[in-house]
């Protein structure tokens, strides 16, 4: 099936009518030839789930409430902290250590109280997505881990449901429209998972702020013409931009028609991506033997004394090492671990760190499965060694 010429058939009913309150509101869409009061009606009628209230989940919620999207789902079960604040623009301040869902709702509401918010403080999974999704006309997906979206392309293609697709990182984003009735899915864009660790997360790599809001919007973009009949999607088409020299280019996409159908999801999306068995979360965590920081510190003033010998492994990457680093320790960023390119010295005792102790589990957990026998995960990591340790030193 190759991708759609013309635009697709509106996804929503339009409501029975618009009160004169919603009427002033929307006026500016309602003036609009090719857009009016059909479409606002039909955004008016539409559910939209938003798959994270982070950088792109930021200016896509904001936006579908000013369009008038009748009700918003919230998909987040994260806290706001102040490094989310360069391009988080949903969160604020004064919304530091709270939940990201609900401040997301806070400033849907003062934006547009008009709107139906509805929370789902969860992690996204395979014991929740179908049920999540099915109470939805249309999902947002701005997560950034390959096993997260993988999920959430079987989700919706299981419930014959449109997504809109965005990705950033650094000075790139990507967006597009994934629709397994009508045209390509994510699958068909990615039939593999790249190697684990060969694609940093925004945390790990970072992203300039300000190209959330250009995808982001872009992604809303698409939403308002699926919900509304209007115009030509990016279904079939991915979109590129390079925000360094301001260009946008574009990728075409087919579905592949010897693909089978998706009709259940994966058990395990984490090891379908090549990674261990739920890599980071609390139970690898006890898989793998561990220290805290104040055990850390005595031995490194061991090491000092001549009485240890080990490596200390700093998993993150050079940018976040420039920030902040524990003394005596080596940086040997994740990637280059799990694609085997970079490893460390056999026979040694290794002890792996890194942000939080989640990247590091992994590490550890997976030099483990390659033959080392002495390797030690750093629990709470470079955080937690900075708050009890050097407390001088720079969060981040």
């Amino acid at each position: 099936m190759s991708e759609p010429s013309t635009a697709l058939p509106p996804l929503v009913e339009p409501a029975a009518g618009l009160t004169d309150e919603e009427t002033l509101r929307y006026s500016r869409h309602l003036i609009i030839p090719e857009f009016g009061m059909p479409a606002q009606q039909r955004l008016k009628n539409a559910r939209v789930l938003v798959i994270g209230a982070g950088g792109l989940g930021s200016p896509a919620l904001l936006y579908l409430a000013a369009a008038g999207v009748g009700t918003l789902g919230i998909v987040d079960d994260d806290a706001v902290d102040a490094s989310n604040l360069q391009r988080q623009i949903i969160h604020g301040v004064s919304d530091v250590g709270s939940s990201k869902a609900e401040s997301a709702r806070r400033s849907i509401h003062e934006l547009n109280p008009l709107v139906h918010v509805r929370l789902h403080t969860v992690r996204l999974d395979v014991t929740n997505a179908l049920e999540i999704f099915a109470d939805y006309d249309l999902i947002l997906d701005g997560t950034d881990n390959f096993a997260t979206r993988y999920l959430v392309n079987d989700a919706a293609e299981i419930l014959g449901k449109p997504y809109v697709w965005g990705s950033i990182l650094r000075f790139d984003g990507q967006v597009s429209v994934f629709w397994g009735r009508h045209g390509p899915t994510y699958r068909d864009l990615y039939p593999e998972a790249p190697p684990a660790g060969s694609v940093p997360s925004c945390a790990e790599g970072g992203v300039l702020g300000v190209l959330c809001a250009q995808i982001g919007a872009v992604m809303v973009n698409e939403a308002v013409k699926l919900i509304t009949g209007t115009g030509v999607t990016l279904l079939g088409r991915v979109l590129v931009l390079n925000a360094l020299d301001m260009s946008w280019r574009e990728i075409r996409v087919r579905k592949d028609p010897a693909a089978v159908p998706v009709t259940e999801l994966e058990a395990d999306y984490d090891a379908f991506c090549g990674l261990p068995a739920n890599a980071g979360s609390e139970d690898s965590r006890e898989e793998v033997p561990a220290v805290g920081v104040r055990e850390l510190q005595q031995l490194l003033a061991a090491r000092t004394a001549g009485e240890r010998d080990f490596d200390l492994l700093d998993v993150r990457e050079p940018g976040e090492y420039a920030i902040v680093s524990i003394d005596g320790s080596v940086l040997m960023p994740r990637s280059g671990i799990l694609s085997g390119e970079s490893l460390p010295e056999r026979g040694r005792d290794l002890y792996v760190h890194c942000k939080s102790g989640g990247r590091s589990a992994e590490v550890a957990a997976f030099l483990i499965s390659q033959g080392y026998e002495r390797v030690f995960n750093v629990s709470g990591g470079i955080l937690e060694w900075v708050r009890d340790i050097e407390p001088a030193k720079t969060l981040y």
